[in-house]
């Protein structure tokens, strides 16, 4: 599968199978987001993997929609801001190498069979107490996983998200790409 047609395989999966997620294929995820690029290298980020039903459980009290319950997995996408870069204006770029990171597993998941969701709608002091974390460390992604038991249009790309010619331009803001 070319990586495009595996872009478009990815979706938010919000229904999951009653199914546990194979091991190996969870420790090919998370390798997907361990060798994940970070700025100037400096890996800042930490993955919590959550496979309790009871620790599941209470990381779901994070989230105010009752189906990342279905999930068998939930990874929470942790980073310190002491060990993170910073561009020289001060801009902290813990969050961009946490979404490269979850970028690259949700993409290794769909292209294992697994579905996942970006949660970033959750209280972060909430979870960061219930698993117990040092202060330095923030929570920002969790990342329900399983298998998907729906499925998706991958043809729902040409009409749900904006034609190529009004986001892409050439040299500037003010002219549109034309190959």
């Amino acid at each position: 599968m070319s990586f495009l047609d595996l872009a478009k395989k990815r979706y938010s999966v919000r229904k999951y199978k009653k199914k546990p997620v194979d091991i190996k294929k969870l420790e090919k995820i998370l390798e997907a987001g361990r060798v994940a690029p970070s700025a100037a290298n400096f890996q800042p980020l930490y993955f919590i993997v959550i496979r309790d039903v009871v620790l599941r459980r209470d990381i779901a009290t994070t989230y105010h929609k009752p189906w990342i319950l279905e999930a068998p997995v939930i990874i929470v996408i942790c980073g310190d801001h002491n060990k993170s870069w910073r561009r020289p204006d001060g801009k902290d770029h813990l969050d961009i190498d946490a979404a490269i990171a979850v970028d690259h597993m949700t993409l290794a998941a769909a292209d294992l069979g697994l579905g996942s969701c970006w949660v970033c709608m959750f209280d972060s002091m909430l979870c960061h107490k219930i698993l117990n974390l040092p202060s330095f460390i923030e929570t920002i992604v969790l990342l329900p996983l399983g298998y998907p038991a729906d499925e998706v249009d991958i043809d729902r790309h040409k009409k749900g998200r904006k034609s190529f010619e009004e986001i892409v331009r050439l040299d500037g803001f003010n002219k549109k790409f034309s190959p």
